[in-house]
């Protein structure tokens, strides 16, 4: 069972929508706390901005061995239009999910959010998948990353495909070096359509708690994987 939490209620008191807390920090440890109790912020708005705390039941992930990859993008994949890499560029990918076109004055990624990962990034606990094509960046996903735990949190494209390339390449890395499980939080037909699927709440703690012991390790520094 996953430790208790001195910052967060329990997580069986969220609404049903998976609203839990509202209030809190910002900071490094509220957040890994969050992450470490099946809790991640995300910011509503009504008039005024303010930091929420969620916990939705079902929650949804990735499969690592069940990744939906279509023909076309098997060819995309094997055309060498993109290069890839890890943690090159992790400010560029989330600013650009936080500025996609379908994105524009409806982002979730506050100026105080972006500045929250981006410290999670220098602290070694929130990578980035790139992905370039002539030299630009043309889409990406970022994540925290705890123990054999990974929470993806955003995706963006600027080029077409280059998010799903972004993914398949994280969920590749992810099984390669021995995570246990990919939390993506939140079911959207882009990401069922590519195999995500949605578990009960407690099935998802009772798999947090294994995975996030485990110590593996995302990425060494910059690489390029294409």
């Amino acid at each position: 069972m996953l430790n208790t939490t001195t910052n967060f209620p329990p997580v069986e008191s969220a609404d049903t929508e998976g609203l839990l807390l509202f209030g809190g920090e910002l900071s490094p440890e509220w957040i890994l706390d969050a992450y470490r109790h099946a809790i991640f912020p995300w910011p509503v708005f009504d008039d005024v901005e303010l930091m929420a705390w969620w916990s939705p039941d079902p929650r949804a992930v990735i499969e690592l061995d069940q990744l939906h990859i279509s023909r076309r993008l098997r060819r995309t994949l094997a055309s060498g239009k993109f290069e890839v890499t890890v943690d090159r560029d992790f400010a560029g990918v989330i600013h650009g999910c936080a500025t996609a076109v379908d994105r524009e004055e409806a982002t979730w990624l506050t100026p105080e959010m972006i500045l929250a990962y981006e410290r999670l990034h220098e602290l070694g606990y929130a990578h980035s998948v790139e992905v370039w094509h002539a030299g630009q960046l043309a889409g990406g996903i970022y994540g925290v990353a705890l123990g054999s735990f990974f929470s993806a949190e955003s995706m963006f494209y600027r080029v077409r495909d280059a998010s799903k390339v972004a993914l398949v390449h994280l969920v590749e890395r992810l099984r390669l070096r021995g995570y246990e499980l990919l939390d993506i939080q939140q079911l959207t037909d882009h990401t069922a359509s590519m195999g995500a699927t949605e578990i009960p709440r407690d099935q998802y703690q009772q798999r947090l708690a294994q995975a996030i012991s485990p110590h593996v390790s995302f990425a060494t520094g910059l690489e390029s994987l294409v």
